[in-house]
């Protein structure tokens, strides 16, 4: 059988010892970090700045899409009006390689789009993107 403890170093202190000397400058180093940390955190305190090429809150920005749903549930590809009958005519085919865009504003509910997903679906759309307006 092996023995575990080193025997003592020639310096004449005990293993305890020489452990608490090989932790002094660990527990020194995880001081240092501490206190960088802590400053450093102070130093950003401060708000964060504006990213830029972000859009001013104050600006309507329209997204790109193919499908637009406006405030009202109505249905727009382009800049005209669709309705059920005549919105499978008005979108891109399925599958041309890119999913179906599809922005909606933040009042729409839940169960407006999942009737429009419903009728895309029945039209061979599978993979579909959605764009939001974030709340505010």
């Amino acid at each position: 059988m092996t023995n575990l403890v080193p025997p003592p170093a020639t310096s004449g202190k005990s293993l305890l010892e020489r452990v608490e000397d090989a932790l002094l400058p660990l527990i020194n180093l995880v001081f240092l970090l501490l206190m960088f940390f802590i400053v450093a955190g102070q130093l950003a305190n401060g708000p964060l700045p504006e990213l830029p090429g972000a859009a001013a809150s104050g600006q309507e920005q329209t997204p790109d899409a193919d499908l637009k749903v406006t405030d009202g549930g109505r249905w727009l590809v382009g800049a005209s009006s669709v309705d059920e009958q005549t919105l499978l005519a008005s979108l891109p085919e399925p599958g041309a390689g890119q999913p179906l865009r599809v922005a909606a504003a933040k009042s729409v509910t839940m169960a407006e789009l999942e009737r429009l997903f419903r009728i895309l679906e029945r039209g061979g759309y599978i993979d579909i993107l959605l764009l939001t307006e974030p709340g505010s």
